[in-house]
């Protein structure tokens, strides 16, 4: 007979009977799982509690939802399930023993070593292999009473008792794959190579180059690893160096700067099966179908050649087991773990720092606290929380804000990964205590906000900065659906006002336009230890002659003064080339920024990432002096002045557009970014939004843009307006099924009403002109800004929903990067809170000792 009792700590007289006559009324409720059924059996969809935690988690055997102690209740009574499979796991042993690491004299390993950057997949990471031996225990559920009917095993005669349907659905939901590992799967897959556009016509030169099969050397070094064979020449060159000093020194890269050969492949990779191609021109590992011609040209007979060198996804897979704590910034410092509410981990899914680190800072401004904790109000209205923004934002706030999952193990009978410490000795506790929390698996919000994004939706890299933006617009976009509830990005918008000064009339235009992220240069000519680095320079020159590489240690890197960089964001720009409505011809204008507004919390980004003369992303290694508090007070915009002529506007500006001579696209600009592999119509987008202003302005309009829906869409030049335009003012308003249509590509409501009314209510022209008129799409109708008291400043910030005030703030968290550049390497966060500094890498969370933010990426600072 089945063993029955309450979930709660009382147990009622025998009534076993009862409860298997219930069930063989519901067992009509108990579904199978197809192959296609999301199984939610390793976390609740409402919280992050999981078979590990207290009271483990039930899953739905009728909609396989997996839902945690606190919120059965509210799951059944939406949705009428009444059977629920509880899991429990809990550990039955310590740590297994350490395997012997492989070595050259025991080449026998105890278990295979990942080859490939994936997750549940053959050759790669098997996250299913544990340190802890676990135990589940299982029972059925009946809600609404919650009586429960324990069994050990699917083989006992507990079980066997149960309905056959109960049984099934029992079995089908015990074999499943997870919810969250079918996702692991699809994410961590890498990117399938595309076939090189030069593999076809690849020129190769007959120059009697040969290559004998081994004893290959660096032409231009004496590097005997990480060789590459040009296809084009037989050039043998070293590769790139890494973000670690490893690597090479980057002839093969030089080679193709200088040669254009595009196509060049890693020996000691090749096999029968092929080898790693990389193609600089496409800037990707690519596929040669004809890679056996190529080689064979240069005397290389694949079928003699073993491999010996590491592949480029088993180098990538080493990194991913190689990126330890003791690389990172406080490696040299002992930390003490933190524990508790606002000190909860996020488990790295694999490339999510980036997105651990943004949620950690988002989540310690008081603002997003507010607007997604508790969580328990929204998940009460919300029908699916897997597919709903504001749902998984609570979830998260839930996770990270509540302290229930960032536990010491010894402060509870239950602590990190569900381990039941209260047997254990003092030094497996102090054990457990170093190794600190697991943290939470942010999966399912990940799914969700990456869901159809070309860059979030993988599992590679990303730059913090753009994801943080893409998280900001998918808040905004979310926050429509909710009028009644304060939007939390409104503590980071501001007002910018842009100058602009015809240089010829001495006349003005003054604009607005909204921001949340303040970027800086980092420039490194201001360097202020220039004798310091001239010195190292000349002991760099010295060592490397000698053959040898300098330590680490001796290094020496730019010192920076913060100021430095803000003042070089705010000095004038000169723009050649501007056609002038006051003189109706080209010629030079100057371009001021200023403040508009202060926002509650200034998000400043150090523009470290950039492109080199190779168009190779690289980021610039300098130290910052950033202070614990700036005043921005004298960057505050003054507005139009005493004396200060307005250039013409209106219908005049209308004519002087009419006069301006139609804009052509320069087509050799096109081609250039045609070339490096861009979709062609993007290209066109990118030079005409860059004013045909060079090759470098547009590449770096693409990779801005390149997520854009549009980008790749055929792309017309818009068509000038006429000088006879009707004036805005006597537009009809346009209706809102047409400002919703605007809206919703991302703009807000009164951009949307000012286009529809510049083009007649024309929404494909309106469309046309958001892109041709970036300059004026910030500033709202003078109609609007006359409708507030206070001036246009005051209107313009309040209807944007912002709160202006003082310009002093002071530094409350900032995000870390280390690696060459934003497709590669580690994020962390610090954070200040409670008069100190906290560290936030990935799931480990402990006091900081040396807060490293001269090399920050984000500075968060908070208005004082």
């Amino acid at each position: 007979m089945a063993k029955r009792k309450r979930e709660s700590t009382s147990f009622p007289g025998d009534s076993s009977d009862i409860e298997m006559e219930a069930l063989q009324k519901l067992a009509d409720q108990a579904r199978l799982p197809t192959p296609q059924s999301l199984v939610h059996k390793d976390e609740c969809v409402y919280s992050f509690d999981s078979p590990d935690t207290k009271n483990g988690l039930y899953v739905s055997l009728t909609s396989f939802a997996g839902v945690g102690h606190d919120y059965l209740g509210l799951h059944h009574k939406k949705t009428k399930d009444s059977l629920y499979l509880q899991i429990i796991r809990r550990p039955v042993s310590k740590e297994a023993p350490e395997q012997a690491t492989e070595t050259p004299d025991d080449p026998a390993p105890p278990k295979k070593k990942p080859t490939l950057v994936g997750i549940g997949v053959e050759g790669g990471f098997n996250v299913a292999e544990e340190k802890v031996v676990y135990k589940e225990s299982y029972g059925i559920v009946i809600m609404p009473g919650r009586e429960r009917v324990d069994f050990d095993d699917v083989d006992g005669d507990a079980f066997k008792a149960f309905p056959l349907g109960i049984q099934l659905s029992v079995r089908g939901v015990l074999s499943a794959p997870t919810a969250s590992r079918q996702h692991d799967v699809a994410a961590w897959m890498a990117d399938p190579r595309v076939e090189s556009k030069h593999a076809a016509s690849l020129v190769q030169l007959d120059n009697g180059v040969k290559i004998p099969p081994k004893g290959w050397t660096c032409c231009k070094c004496d590097l005997t690893e990480n060789l590459w064979m040009n296809l084009t020449d037989g050039a043998i060159l070293c590769g790139r160096r890494y973000f670690d000093g490893t690597g090479g020194n980057n002839h093969a890269l030089d080679h193709f700067a200088e040669t254009k050969y595009p196509l060049a492949v890693k020996l000691g990779t090749i096999t029968t099966e092929g080898g790693d191609v990389y193609s600089y021109d496409e800037d990707d590992m690519v596929l040669d179908p004809n890679l056996a011609v190529h080689l064979a040209h240069f005397g290389i007979n694949i079928a003699s050649l073993e491999k010996t060198d590491k592949t480029m996804a088993e180098l990538e897979v080493d990194l991913n087991l190689k990126f330890e704590w003791d690389i990172i910034t406080e490696a040299d410092s002992k930390l003490q773990p933190l524990f508790g509410a606002g000190h909860t981990g996020l488990e790295n899914l694999g490339n999510t720092c980036y997105l651990n680190s943004t949620m950690q800072v988002l989540f310690s401004i008081p603002a997003f606290q507010e607007r997604y904790y508790p969580a328990y109000p929204v998940m009460e209205k919300c029908q699916d929380p897997t597919s709903d923004f504001e749902a998984q934002m609570c979830k998260l706030a839930d996770g990270l804000l509540s302290g229930r999952y960032s536990q010491s193990a010894v402060d509870d009978v239950v602590g990190t990964d569900g381990v039941e410490v209260s047997s254990l000795s003092d030094e497996d506790k102090r054990k457990l205590i170093e190794r600190g929390q697991k943290g939470i698996a942010p999966r399912a919000f990940k799914s969700l906000v990456g869901k159809g994004h070309p860059e979030f939706s993988g599992n590679r890299q990303q730059d913090a900065q753009e994801f943080f933006l893409h998280l900001l617009n998918m808040i905004d976009r979310d926050a429509v659906k909710h009028p009644d509830q304060p939007n939390p990005i409104n503590c980071f918008k501001f007002q910018v006002e842009e100058r602009l000064r015809c240089e010829q009339s001495g006349k003005v235009r003054y604009s607005t336009r909204d921001e949340t992220i303040f970027g800086v240069p980092v420039p490194l000519e201001a360097a202020t230890n220039t004798e310091e680095l001239q010195k190292f320079e000349e002991l760099r020159k010295a060592v490397e002659a000698k053959g040898e590489k300098v330590n680490s240690k001796d290094v020496v890197q730019p010192k920076i003064s913060f100021n430095t960089c803000l003042s070089s964001m705010m000095m004038p720009e000169v723009i050649d080339g501007f056609f002038s409505p006051a003189t109706m011809s080209k010629g030079q204008a100057t371009k001021t920024t200023r403040f508009r507004t202060f926002p509650q919390y200034l998000i400043v980004q150090a523009k470290r990432f950039y492109l080199d003369s190779s168009w190779v992303p690289k980021k610039l290694d300098a130290l910052l002096d950033v202070p614990d508090t700036l005043d921005l007070t004298e960057l505050r915009a003054t507005g139009l002045q005493a004396g200060e002529e307005e250039m013409p506007s209106g219908n005049q500006a209308a004519a002087a557009a009419a006069a301006e001579p139609a804009f052509e696209l320069d087509e050799t600009l096109v081609t250039q970014l045609a070339s490096m592999g861009f979709d062609v119509e993007g290209c066109k987008r990118a030079v005409f939004q860059t004013k045909n202003g060079g090759i470098e302005s547009a590449m770096h309009w693409v990779l801005e843009h390149m997520a854009d829906a549009d980008f790749a869409t055929p792309f017309q030049l818009p068509k000038p307006e006429a000088a006879s335009a009707p004036a805005t003012s006597n537009v009809p308003e346009p209706s809102e099924e047409l400002i919703e249509a605007v809206a919703a590509m991302g703009f807000q409501r009164f951009q949307a009403v000012k286009a529809l009314k510049a083009t007649s209510n024309s929404l494909e022209r309106a469309i046309d002109w958001i892109f041709s008129h970036p300059d004026e799409l910030d500033t709202p109708e003078p109609s609007h800004a006359a409708a507030a008291p206070g001036g246009p400043a005051a209107a313009t910030a309040a209807a944007a929903g912002l709160k202006d005030g003082d310009g002093k703030y002071r530094l409350v968290a900032f995000i870390s990067h280390m690696g060459t550049s934003s497709l590669c390497g580690h994020y962390v966060c610090h954070i200040f809170k409670d008069g100190k500094w906290v560290i936030y890498n990935d799931s480990k969370v402990a006091v900081s000792e040396k807060p490293p933010r001269e090399r920050a990426y984000l500075y968060l600072y908070q208005r004082m």
